[in-house]
């Protein structure tokens, strides 16, 4: 069976990257159809646009997309080309697993986590504006339907994935009309759904308890920002940005990307570490149903890491990033 896939290579690194992740995913046993389409800083002088409607309307045809990292400016410019696709596709569930992968040097040899973000609200409904020339005000936009959608979504995946325990993590302490209506719909979802236990928890503590017992935790379920702060946190548990592989999910289409940046001071050396592209794309496969092939690419890494031989820079060794996905290439052989 042919799939067809939409591929963003993204800004900065995002080229190389998605290069590697496609050409591994070539050598596995499933046929896919590339629709490369360009989105990003670089499409703004062309289209007015970092978001062109040609990227919109191939990812709702394919269904499917793997996106590089598209570079969003900090404190002024353009507003974040992510945010604006997870909310112009309704992407409302950011998935963002953390598990420890044999052959890391890292603090925990036994993370197996998973972060579900919600991706269309919060204070990254983009609602601020400045007060005069000394202030400025954003919203934070929580709602019911969005806090119970993530939710069951978490649930569901927790089913699906065999996992014991959903943790909800919020701030409802202090901000008690916001986070306290996420943490009522928490409760309430939980109730119809009994066979997977639940606890919740306020952020802080949360970020203190990953980094002391991250074994102890399955799926947690937050709101936007928390869910974007901690799941870079748990990265680092499990070896870092350039091992973290995520998807933004709705419920007609599906993207995986990284989870780390654009990195433009590294473009166009061959430097970066794609593993985080290629632990995506195994996501979409396994996504697409094709479990054989991601499994496949799966005992590939592994053994590349345990190697050690054939790894970038932020693992300690001295590969470039094709050079690491040939390696990858080489044991699927």
């Amino acid at each position: 069976m042919a799939y067809r896939v939409t591929l963003i290579p993204g800004d900065g690194v995002g080229p190389e990257i998605t290069d590697a992740a496609r050409r591994v995913v070539d050598a596995t046993s499933v046929s896919i159809e590339w629709e490369v389409v360009e989105a990003g800083a670089s499409q703004i002088e062309k289209y007015g646009t970092p978001l062109p409607d040609t990227v919109l309307q191939s990812i709702r045809k394919n269904k499917t997309a793997l996106k590089g990292p598209l570079t969003t400016p900090v404190g002024k410019g353009f507003r974040s080309v992510n945010v604006s696709l997870r909310q112009q596709l309704d992407l409302y569930a950011c998935v963002r697993p953390a598990k420890s992968l044999p052959g890391l040097a890292t603090p925990f040899k036994d993370v197996d986590l998973i972060i579900v973000r919600e991706n269309t609200e919060d204070l990254y409904a983009g609602i601020e504006h400045r007060v005069g020339r000394d202030a400025a005000e954003s919203i934070k936009i929580i709602t019911r339907q969005a806090c119970e959608r993530i939710v069951q979504f978490a649930f569901d995946l927790a089913r699906r994935e065999g996992r014991k325990k959903v943790t909800a993590v919020h701030k409802a302490n202090i901000m008690k009309y916001t986070d306290g209506l996420f943490l009522e719909t928490a409760r309430s979802v939980a109730e119809r759904n009994q066979d997977i236990e639940f606890e919740d928890m306020i952020v802080d503590a949360m970020a203190m308890k990953l980094v002391q017992t991250p074994q102890n935790y399955d799926v947690l379920v937050m709101p936007n920002l928390y869910g974007d702060i901690l799941s870079d946190l748990a990265a680092g548990l499990v070896g870092g940005l350039g091992v973290a592989p995520g998807a933004n999910i709705g419920d007609e289409v599906a993207v995986f990307e990284p989870v780390h940046g654009s990195a433009p001071k590294y473009t166009g050396q061959n430097k970066v570490n794609p593993l985080a592209t290629i632990l995506s794309a195994v996501m979409m496969l396994r996504h697409l149903g094709a479990s054989e092939a991601a499994d496949k690419i799966m005992r590939a890494v592994i053994a590349v890491l345990e190697e050690g031989s054939s790894v970038t820079y932020d693992l300690g060794g001295k590969a470039k990033t094709s050079e690491m996905a040939d390696a990858i290439i080489q044991k699927m052989k």
